[in-house]
């Protein structure tokens, strides 16, 4: 089991709502959040047990155990209901009103779906099936038996859903790219000057922006689709999270919008 990732999540955000107390607010959510999908993701694994299994590329939501998760659900609900902001809070308020029956049709609708749009019409509503989701596609993921296929998806090759962050993790004298996946977590790697959104290679063309604060995290915008996603440079901070710290660097957001850009995929903040 891999519950210890968790636990190194719990202690990064921590860590950075002293750093970045802009962000606390944000972390000391997500803390919660993160707590909770251990919990989550414990079950799951010990209902699937210690062995992994072959799973055809893009396959993993083609699974769904409404029998582990179903009981999760009204808990969950309740915590995000204490914890989140109005707008989460009231939508938790608003699922938790409702039957199992319901539950599941709209968990498995979401799983099949599998994304979160920014135009979404209940787009909290979206947040909360997604953290609650998450943990779930994590532990799939990770009784996955990996094979090496020599391409670079811009999407998962697991569950075919967008990266939510990229990482630079040291390899010989420099750093190899890789993408996080938004639902599983999953990392593949992913050539380094290449925008992920729509497949751009001219230098020129993609732009990288620094922060003083950040110096381990970076913008990767591209000039083409005016799409950014953060990377998080895990050789100038080994103890960097990347899901987390992605999180924490707002002030990076602002400079992208502000520039004209759109992130790639939201994070659970819905940011």
């Amino acid at each position: 089991m891999k519950s210890g990732k968790w636990d190194a999540r719990i202690r990064r955000a921590a860590d950075l709502a002293v750093s970045h107390p802009f962000a606390a607010e944000g972390l000391c959510f997500y803390s919660h959040v993160a707590q909770v999908q251990q919990s989550i993701y414990s079950s799951v694994a010990s209902a699937l047990g210690v062995g992994k299994k072959h799973r055809a590329p893009g396959t993993l939501r083609q699974e769904f155990d409404s029998f582990v998760l179903l009981p999760k659900f009204a808990p969950f609900l309740s915590g995000i209901e204490q914890h989140a902001t109005r707008a989460l809070s009231h939508s938790a308020r608003e699922l938790r009103t409702g039957q199992s029956d319901h539950w599941q049709q709209i968990l498995e609708q979401f799983w099949q779906a599998g994304s979160l749009r920014p135009e979404d019409s209940r787009r909290a509503e979206a947040l909360i099936l997604w953290m609650f989701l998450q943990p779930y596609a994590e532990c799939l993921s990770d009784h996955t038996i990996r094979d090496s296929t020599g391409a670079t998806p811009s999407v998962c090759p697991l569950c075919q859903q967008k990266p939510i962050v990229g990482a630079l993790r040291p390899e010989g004298d420099g750093g190899k790219r890789f993408l996080i996946c938004s639902l599983c977590a999953n990392e593949w790697e992913y050539r380094r000057i290449v925008c992920p959104a729509c497949g751009e290679e001219d230098v020129h063309k993609l732009a990288v922006y620094t922060a003083e604060q950040f110096k381990h995290v970076r913008v990767e915008a591209c000039d083409v689709c005016h799409t950014y996603i953060k990377t998080v440079d895990l050789t100038k901070d080994g103890n960097a999270v990347p899901i987390v710290d992605e999180l924490a660097t707002i002030p990076l957001n602002l400079w992208a919008t502000e520039h004209g850009y759109v992130k790639l995929q939201s994070n659970l903040l819905g940011i």
